[in-house]
């Protein structure tokens, strides 16, 4: 799932031109499964982070021209799994127009994906006091929550974020992760039936379907391949779909199958997406529990 679109206001142009699945009890490592090619860096971004560096080193700045190129650039960073530098410019944005949700917003998942939780929750309010209408603050702020083992509390900013879109697959499963930390029955029948209320006719349908216990792993990834238009989709897909089937051998216990299935959505390399972030998350709380 792709965070949330930025509306990145460019001054670079202007400046330059003047889920059944019951998986199995043998916890063994994953052979049979589809790859893709890992997504290469788009040499674009390089390219306009590269020219947004060169402004900076101009004098005829405004703070408010500057704290735009800073946020640009660390976007930029971001979308390449440049994480330090993007949170280097993102904190250099604040300093010069502390006022920008988006900053913030970017900044919570950072502390969230460094276990910084106090401060990712710090973050995440600050948007939604500077931009209450913000959707996804509720989504990763959500995410902050279930990380930091307040799954009351994430149900709740899930809830608010699926009530947004009833449709969307995506926000019925975390809904569905952070209530069965509270709930494990009721957490199934909500999710059965919130998947009436979805179109059975796209692929992300299938996660749901996995989770409820109406479609096989097998099944499930023998689907993975259909209605693929292009490698970039490929890779997109099989981020998300080894995620959460990381997710659902780890709630079984299968650690083993799980550490695999978190690796090979990491060797996608769809650095934008949440499933690819907050992998390397788990992974690095499985070694902590070795």
């Amino acid at each position: 799932m792709r965070l949330k679109q930025i509306a990145v206001m460019s001054l670079l142009s202007g400046m330059l031109m003047g889920c059944s699945l019951t998986p199995k009890n043998a916890d063994r490592p994953i052979i049979d499964v589809a790859f893709s090619t890992p997504l290469a860096t788009d040499f674009r971004s390089e390219i306009a982070i590269a020219r947004y560096s060169e402004l900076l080193y101009r004098t005829n700045l405004t703070d408010e021209q500057k704290a735009q190129l800073f946020y640009d650039r660390g976007v930029l960073f971001d979308s390449l799994g440049l994480s330090t530098l993007a949170r280097i410019d993102f904190n250099r944005t604040l300093t010069l127009k502390p006022d920008l949700p988006e900053v913030y917003n970017f900044l919570g998942i950072h502390h969230t994906l460094l276990q910084q939780y106090d401060k990712a929750y710090e973050m995440f309010d600050a948007v939604i006091e500077l931009k209450p209408e913000h959707e996804y603050v509720f989504l990763n702020r959500g995410i902050a929550l279930y990380y930091g083992e307040r799954p009351q509390l994430a149900l709740q900013d899930f809830n608010a974020f699926l009530e947004m879109a009833p449709s969307d697959p995506y926000r019925v499963i975390w809904r569905y992760l952070a209530e069965k930390e509270v709930d494990n029955k009721l957490a199934v029948e909500n999710l059965k039936q919130a998947a009436t209320l979805l179109d059975n006719s796209k692929w992300a349908y299938q996660l749901v379907a996995l989770f409820s216990g109406q479609l096989t792993e097998a099944k499930f990834l023998a689907g993975l391949e259909e209605n693929v238009e292009t490698e970039q989709h490929y890779a997109e897909r099989l981020c998300e779909a080894y995620f959460y089937l990381a997710k659902l051998h780890l709630a079984a216990g299968n650690k083993r199958s799980a550490e695999d299935y978190f690796k090979l959505s990491l060797s996608t390399n769809v650095h934008e997406f949440v499933e690819y972030k907050y992998a390397r998350l788990e992974l690095e709380l499985l070694y902590a529990q070795s």
